[in-house]
């Protein structure tokens, strides 16, 4: 499949020749697999804490405050426990400190380490091996993984939980090294990418390869940018610094901005910590583990209409429409708690309100799940120019390691004091998330990542980094401030 050379923003070529070959498919297909492991994580935790044999075998003091609940007690406070929020997040702390490292180490060691790494390489492996204007349905794969791999663990801990005996939790966590295996099996296999091979000094062989990942032998426009992309990759020799320059400043702050916010979209409340969350409004222990189940199903389907959308109706219109849905989903979710159970928590949900407050939490996720899910793996990692790449996607990884361990640890303590205006939080930042897009972000679909810098030189904000954003000497300043 040929494709013309429209230009882009930047005056260079859009497009080149060359389509989806089988090959390029099944190699970002198994990439993608890595999300699984950072998935399933999210699904199992939440599940496992849940379960009353997991609690009373290792958080006693938390099984006593669901039966205090039971009679009479606050639902807001009865998880409410920092021991049992550090089992939960603890794992991110591994993973924060693996994507800084995942540059330069390949060898997984732990479960959190493993997350880390393939958080980090494989968004960018995906968007360096995907044709330009495919680039978002592929790069999205690794979302799909993600949401694939919390619907597992959410129905294996359905069927755990359901094991005479209660050893389930035992089989819930244990089945954590299955998404990991895969990925490592699976890496074995797959290639180098093209500017991978002409990073390491090998020029016919990523030439060649760049012939098999296009399916033409009509390459020679997007290898000679590759080649130019290498050169100031190779021209810089601590990337950590570089990406403080100011010319590089519209990417840093995306690479912090992007994952912050999609973590204060309060999605990790929703997702890791549902069947919690639907236990404390008042759900019983299995009926609380299928409603995480649904939860789950509505967010791997909706993950798939980013993928046959992305690359048509571009990034900002998902973010700001999915912004607006989950908006409107987490003020109807804390007036629906809130009209229930008040500031003191005490009440039990009757089955029809129980079903309305699941059917708008579902509404949110599918808002986040077409949009801020997918395209905070995608925008940063396409944004990047070569020479700072493994820096900035470290970074964006960090920060969302970072800011999943926070909310994690900080959710349900603020559940306990802040009761249902914790959702009306959320919602403030959802607002302020999609302000951000609206203004700061430019429209990426379709644009090669070697010609990126292009896009920030048309931006009304950003043109006056990338415009003078070099000294003299070509090298630029390293200040941190923003200049307005």
């Amino acid at each position: 499949m040929a494709g013309g050379a429209a230009v882009a923003p930047g005056g260079r070529r859009q497009d080149y020749p060359g389509g989806l070959t089988p090959f390029v498919f099944m190699a970002c297909l198994v990439a993608a697999t890595g999300g699984l492991i950072f998935g399933y994580d999210i699904g199992i935790s939440g599940g496992v804490t849940s379960m009353d044999p997991f609690l009373v075998r290792f958080f006693p003091s938390v099984y006593l405050k669901q039966a205090a609940a039971a009679d009479g007690g606050s639902q807001y406070c009865k998880f409410d426990s920092q021991l049992l929020t550090l089992f939960t997040s603890s794992l991110y702390v591994a993973a924060l400190i693996a994507s800084l490292l995942a540059a330069s180490v390949t060898r997984r060691v732990l479960l959190g380490v493993g997350v880390g790494f393939a958080n980090q390489s494989v968004p960018v492996y995906l968007s360096e091996m995907a044709p330009a204007r495919m680039r978002g349905m592929l790069n999205n794969g690794f979302q799909l993984m993600i949401t694939l791999g919390i619907l597992l663990a959410n129905l294996i801990n359905y069927g755990a939980d359901r094991i005479a005996g209660g050893w389930g939790w035992r089989l819930s966590l244990a089945l954590a090294a299955v998404p990991a295996a895969v990925i490592t099996v699976g890496s074995v296999f797959l290639p180098d990418t093209p500017n991978s091979l002409l990073e390491r000094g090998r020029p016919e062989e990523a030439r060649r390869m760049l012939r098999r990942v296009r399916g033409t032998d009509d390459v020679s426009a997007e290898f000679d940018d590759l080649v130019a992309a290498g050169e100031a990759s190779r021209a810089v020799s601590r990337p950590w610094r570089d990406i403080l320059r100011r010319k590089h400043r519209p990417q840093l702050v995306m690479a912090v901005a992007i994952p912050l916010f999609q973590q204060l979209t309060g999605i990790n409340v929703i997702m890791f910590y549902a069947p919690v969350l639907f236990k404390t409004l008042g759900f019983g222990g299995s009926a609380s583990l299928m409603s995480a189940v649904i939860t789950g199903l509505v967010n791997l389907a909706s993950t798939f209409v980013s993928v046959f959308t992305v690359d048509r109706v571009g990034r900002r219109a998902l973010l700001l429409e999915g912004g607006a849905q989950m908006l409107a989903g987490q003020l109807a979710v804390g007036a629906l708690i809130g009209a229930k159970f008040g500031w003191s928590g005490v009440a039990t949900i009757p089955p029809g309100y129980a079903a309305a407050v699941v059917v708008v939490m579902c509404a949110y996720v599918a808002g986040f799940a077409w949009s801020w899910g997918p395209l905070a793996w995608l925008v940063p990692s396409e944004v990047m120019p070569l020479e700072v790449r493994p820096a900035g996607q470290s970074i964006t990884v960090a920060v969302n390691m970072l800011m999943t361990f926070a909310v994690a640890q900080a959710f349900l303590p603020m559940l306990c004091r802040l009761k249902f205006v914790l959702f009306f939080f959320f919602a403030a930042c959802v607002v302020v998330m999609t302000l951000f897009v609206a203004f700061f972000l430019p429209e990426t679909k379709g644009v090669p990542i070697e010609d990126m810098a292009g896009v920030w030189k048309a931006h009304w904000y950003w043109k006056r980094f990338v415009d003078d954003g070099e000294d003299a000497d070509g090298k630029g300043d390293v200040e941190m401030g923003i200049v307005v």
